[in-house]
């Protein structure tokens, strides 16, 4: 997948990328509205992230101008303008999402990826599975070994984060921005609490393990024996 990038702010857009980058994406990054303009009819993304404020041609612009052009990829437009009246004319120009910093960058990706598949009509899954762990998330039950596991909210959301990211190593920051809050307080230990209960209800009783620890690093949810 291929994203393109269009952020002035080199801290954020450095930020973004970074992200991105993890997460497996190509991303292509513009630093003004012109560049990203060229880019944007010049090659084939998946979707782009468009910062409202960019110097040489503003976001809003950029967009109304590709739209124009009969470009059809999904635009989600970033902006620190967070009034009702700026979300609607951000959308009216032709973004397909907005999404106000500061921001959580697990909250941009879930969006970025929902707009592609959305775009290649892609229909959300109703349920995941790993190993004989199985979560439905239209009942949200969760069953392992053909047993129901009961969880608390709290618990269900980090499941299901886990769960998502599969085979992919997560952090501690990662999942609070995704489980809790992006601005909740870094030195807690609730992410450790958190994990513990999960293994307790989770794992304890199989011989098959589902969540490793990576020390220095974070988790992975993977079946290991």
């Amino acid at each position: 997948m291929k994203i393109l990038l269009v952020e002035d702010d080199i801290r954020t857009a450095s930020f973004i990328m970074k992200g991105f980058q993890q997460a497996g994406f190509v991303v292509e990054h513009a630093v003004d509205g012109e560049d990203g303009l060229y880019l944007a009819l010049a090659g084939s993304y998946d979707a782009a992230v468009v910062d409202i404020m960019l110097p040489k041609l503003d976001g809003l612009t950029l967009i109304e101008e590709l739209r124009m052009k009969r470009v059809v990829m999904p635009i989600l437009v970033l902006s620190a303008k967070s009034s009702v009246d700026d979300r609607i004319k951000g959308l009216q120009t032709g973004g397909d999402d907005y999404l106000v910093k500061p921001f959580a960058f697990s909250e941009l990706l879930a969006r970025i990826q929902a707009l592609i598949r959305r775009a290649n009509f892609i229909p959300e899954p109703t349920g995941l599975t790993v190993g004989d762990l199985s979560m439905d998330l239209l009942t949200r039950k969760v069953f392992r070994g053909g047993r129901e596991i009961e969880l608390q909210p709290r618990e269900f959301a980090l499941l299901e984060y886990l769960m998502r990211n599969a085979g992919r190593v997560v952090s501690k920051t990662m999942i609070m921005e995704h489980v809790w809050d992006y601005n909740f307080d870094p030195q807690t230990n609730v992410v450790e609490a958190r994990i513990c209960r999960l293994r307790d209800k989770i794992d304890r009783s199989f011989d098959c393990k589902l969540i490793h620890t990576i020390r220095g690093v974070g988790y992975v949810f993977e079946e290991k024996r």
